[in-house]
């Protein structure tokens, strides 16, 4: 409910846009940086701060809303989404490596995933109401509260290294240039490892193209009490990409390729009906994502591995950066049906890079 707030306190769309690219440029500069925290300090105590940071900011929306403090929310929030990417995905690969479980990476963090995105669809219902009965503030202090808990439920997550481990690690690579290299190195030189880097860089980034659905979901011309509900089917369509993670992953090369088809024909037709491929491109982009992001973990080690993988959402994040402004570009000339059939075609990439580098293929590094 974040933009009703903005527009609450009198924010235009180009200021509302601002503060989007605010949070978005946050979480790109920080993104490498808090890989490497995460790879020479605690991934636990990042997975606990991350929230926290957030509750700040949502903190300041809540009691003093205003530009300033939208701005300085939305630093605080990139900079925990920053801290917990990286850091999750190499927590709990290391955690299932050593309870013997490695294999079942991919199902979990789809399923992981699958359930936040559940849990947006519920906490979206429940805003309604909350808002009617308290408020701006009342969902702002439940917004915080969340936040607390979620950092509770971090303090509850295994540190697989040990304390002894951490320092130990820190003392190998004795600087964040040091770590840095090393984990630029391994992706250069680890065979399939930079491809496997790039791959989950562009279909995460093209992820991004869902905050345009509910205007593609305007523009077939519905009601406007329906665009929630065709909205609601692509965000299901995902939750279920998210729910067959793991699942025949022998085929994940040819998703983006019938990814971008199902996009291209279903937006492009601008009729409601179109929006049924458009949920089955987003459910096989989220499956793929998680599929490619397995096999990537299996390239790499565990002293480098949230550096790494934060190279990936450094990737992603620049890819959905120039997404908006390709898209704030190309809004001048056409509607948001032409414009997602455009997109699709950059998921061709993903194809030829997933049969070249033969991501499936079992590694032996640990």
């Amino acid at each position: 409910m974040y933009a009703v707030l903005f527009a609450d306190a009198g924010l235009s769309e180009a200021g509302i846009s601002s503060l989007f690219a605010v949070w978005s440029l946050t979480a790109f500069l920080l993104e490498v940086p808090s890989g490497v925290w995460a790879d020479r300090f605690s991934r636990r105590a990042l997975l606990t701060v991350a929230p926290l940071l957030a509750g700040a900011g949502f903190t300041l929306w809540t009691l003093w809303p205003c530009y300033a403090s939208f701005a300085a929310g939305f630093v605080l929030w990139g900079a925990g989404s920053a801290l917990r990417s990286g850091a999750l995905q190499a927590l709990v690969h290391e955690e299932l490596t050593r309870v013997g479980a490695r294999h079942a990476y991919a199902r979990l963090t789809g399923r992981a995933q699958a359930l936040g995105t559940t849990a947006a669809l519920v906490a979206t219902a429940l805003a309604g109401p909350l808002l009617a009965a308290g408020g701006d503030r009342a969902v702002g202090l439940t917004s915080v509260a969340v936040t607390v808990l979620t950092a509770v439920a971090a303090l509850a997550l295994p540190e697989p290294r040990g304390r002894g481990a951490v320092a130990a690690e820190g003392e190998a690579a004795a600087s964040y240039a040091g770590l840095l290299r090393e984990a630029l190195g391994q992706a250069r030189h680890t065979p399939g490892a930079g491809r496997r880097v790039a791959v989950v860089s562009l279909l995460a980034g093209a992820t991004a193209l869902d905050e345009y659905v509910p205007l593609l979901a305007q523009a077939t011309g519905v009601r406007p009490s329906y665009v929630p509900l065709l909205v609601l089917l692509v965000t299901a369509g995902a939750t279920a990409g998210g729910w067959l993670a793991g699942r025949g992953t022998r085929w994940t090369p040819l998703a983006p390729a019938v990814a971008a088809v199902c996009l291209a024909a279903g937006a492009a037709g601008a009729h409601p009906a179109g929006l049924t491929l458009v949920a089955l491109a987003f459910g096989l982009l989220d499956w793929a994502t998680t599929a490619a992001d397995a096999a990537l973990q299996e390239r790499i080690t565990d002293r480098t591995r949230a550096t790494v993988t934060s190279l990936a959402g450094l990737g992603s994040e620049a890819g959905a950066l120039l997404l908006f402004g390709l898209w704030a570009l190309g809004s001048h000339w056409s509607g948001p049906g032409p414009l997602f059939a455009l997109a699709a075609l950059p998921l061709l990439l993903p194809v030829l890079l997933l049969w070249r580098c033969n991501i499936f293929r079992p590694s032996r590094r640990q």
